[in-house]
């Protein structure tokens, strides 16, 4: 027996057809529609009829969807799954974390939750203590970075399905590693999204890079807002996720008196308690205020922490001299300085790549509310190239980044591959069905890179090859040649892991305690935090 209910305001008849047999589902308040089936049960599938279209479509809220996005669902039983760690298991603090995050289908060759288990205790070794897994939500085809879902609630089926996750999870608790998910509540992908047949789940009042707004506070929000929460909630009660990472939360349009995040935010720290484990939402913005991050009853977003791109880019064009696009607002000595003392760059200055002013000042807040890296998804795989630091910089150079990063009063984040210098690129890669889709993403890739200058070829998105390159290649680590750039970054990284790990000073999330003194002809920078010294030479002489 199993419970169907939908949200279909814009239904006037509504039926599920559940193993090949039609069943009418009964209006209820706020535009929900309801059945209870007593032959559904685990495993079967189901698909919904609306009004006169004879187009079966899958629910916006199934859990599974085991022949994609655009075939029906199937009911999915969480009780059934035999966890072996404890439902208690908790997380270390951020002050203590150290970020590794991976692409589920390019960080193993068989590009699965299962294979990527192999890899876990490589990572435990390293000294990660948190594993970031980019969006699993399911999209169409068989390939993508995964901020395309559309089914939110469904784990993607290529990559193992609900309970190859979960076993993913068990896995990480298992051996001492907290598990982190990236996911996007800003748009929907631009193909198998048929939440729109049912109600009013996005706007076109304003428009983002992906189309249309999310719908958080017009007709109608109330149920929207319920199932984007609903979703958080889902994957840290059901999947026992440790954190969430919220995907550029700076495209949220909310108007409403209390803000979406504000209400996310609320609903964890409720479950947060209910579970007896420490539950985090970490967030991407790109808006360089600090209410991101400040607690609700001080009137901010109650965020526990948000990625901070300005010690990226200061880092990045020191150390590359690119001054194209975004980057054209950095590049010195002084503004990585800054960045290492202030969080921000950009609190309240002139930015030219913005045409206006930027931004707004951290105030004693803590380190350990903010991430530093030299290297993501994003700054790796929006280059034409997908070229590395390494690649961009050099081996030397990606040390320096390295030793920066670990040692900074950020939370750490590593991106797959960063720390044995891997030669493989991270390439964006997508795999739509529909031919005009696929020209499209082609073609607008080769247009973003215009402000960037890029006269080279564009690595098609769409193709097979793009993927396949992408993916790590672990045999980098097998060579035992002396002079092995691979293995012997590796040993950098470990290093500078255990000396995070043993040197209270790098405990500290406390911004006051950081000095940075500096020389910009020179290129020098040596940051001190208490006992520890970090010495940087920029230059492309011995200092």
């Amino acid at each position: 027996m199993h419970d169907f209910s939908i949200w279909a305001p814009n239904a006037n008849r509504l039926q599920v057809v559940v193993d090949g047999t039609p069943h009418p589902l009964q209006p209820q308040p706020n535009g929900s529609w309801h059945a209870n089936i007593a032959s559904a049960d685990h495993g079967s599938d189901y698909a919904f009829l609306m009004n006169d279209d004879q187009h079966p479509y899958p629910d916006p809220r199934s859990q599974w969807q085991p022949s994609g996005v655009h075939a029906a669902s199937r009911v999915y039983d969480h009780s059934r799954f035999a966890w072996k760690t404890p439902a208690t298991w908790s997380a270390p603090p951020l002050a203590d974390a150290v970020f590794y995050e991976l692409h589920i289908g390019t960080f193993t060759p068989e590009g699965t939750f299962d294979a990527a288990i192999a890899r876990l205790p490589y990572l435990k070794e390293l000294g990660i203590t948190h594993v970031e897994i980019m969006p699993v939500a399911s999209f169409p085809g068989q390939r993508g970075w995964g901020y395309d879902g559309v089914a939110l609630f469904a784990p993607q089926e290529h990559y193992g399905g609900p309970d190859g996750l979960k076993r993913l999870i068990d896995a990480c608790h298992g051996i001492g590693l907290a598990a982190v998910l990236d996911v996007v509540y800003n748009h929907f992908g631009p193909a198998g999204n048929y939440t729109g047949i049912f109600g009013p789940y996005i706007l076109h009042e304003y428009e983002t890079p992906w189309g249309g707004v999310v719908n958080l506070d017009g007709e109608g929000s109330e149920q929207v807002r319920r199932f984007f929460i609903d979703n958080a909630l889902m994957w840290l009660r059901d999947y026992r996720f440790d954190a969430l990472r919220l995907d550029a939360i700076h495209a949220l349009q909310d108007k409403s008196p209390v803000h979406f995040l504000s209400q996310l935010s609320s609903e964890v720290a409720a479950l947060s308690q209910q579970s007896s484990r420490p539950l985090q939402l970490i967030a991407e913005s790109d808006l360089n205020d600090p209410i991101v991050v400040t607690p609700r009853e001080l009137g901010g977003r109650g965020m526990d922490a948000q990625w901070s791109d300005d010690f990226h880019h200061a880092l990045h064009t020191v150390l590359t001299g690119e001054e194209r696009g975004y980057y054209a607002d950095f590049g010195t000595l002084e503004q990585l300085a800054k960045a290492l003392r202030s969080v921000f760059v950009y609190d309240g200055q002139d930015s030219s790549s913005r045409s206006q002013r930027h931004g707004k000042p951290v105030k004693d807040m803590p380190g350990s509310r903010f991430f530093g890296y030299i290297q993501d998804h994003d700054q790796v795989g929006n280059r034409a190239q997908g070229e590395r630091i390494g690649a961009i910089a050099g081996i030397a150079a990606a040390r320096v980044a390295a030793a920066l990063v670990l040692t900074s009063p950020f939370v750490p984040l590593i991106f797959q591959g960063e720390e044995f210098a891997a030669s493989s690129p991270f390439l964006f890669f997508a795999d739509h069905e529909d031919e005009e889709m696929r020209r499209a993403v082609s073609e607008g890739r080769k247009r973003e890179f215009a402000a960037f200058g890029w006269t080279g070829e564009v690595p098609d998105p769409e193709s097979p090859e793009t993927f396949s390159r992408s993916k790590l290649n672990w045999h980098e680590l097998d060579s035992q040649q002396s002079e092995n750039d691979h293995r012997s970054m590796l040993e950098w990284y470990r290093k500078l892991l255990a000396l995070r790990r043993e040197q209270p000073a790098l405990h500290s999330a406390d911004l006051r305690r950081v000095q940075v003194n500096f020389e910009e002809m020179g290129r020098w920078l040596v940051m001190t935090r208490d006992n520890i010294q970090v010495v940087c030479n920029f230059a492309a002489v011995p200092r």
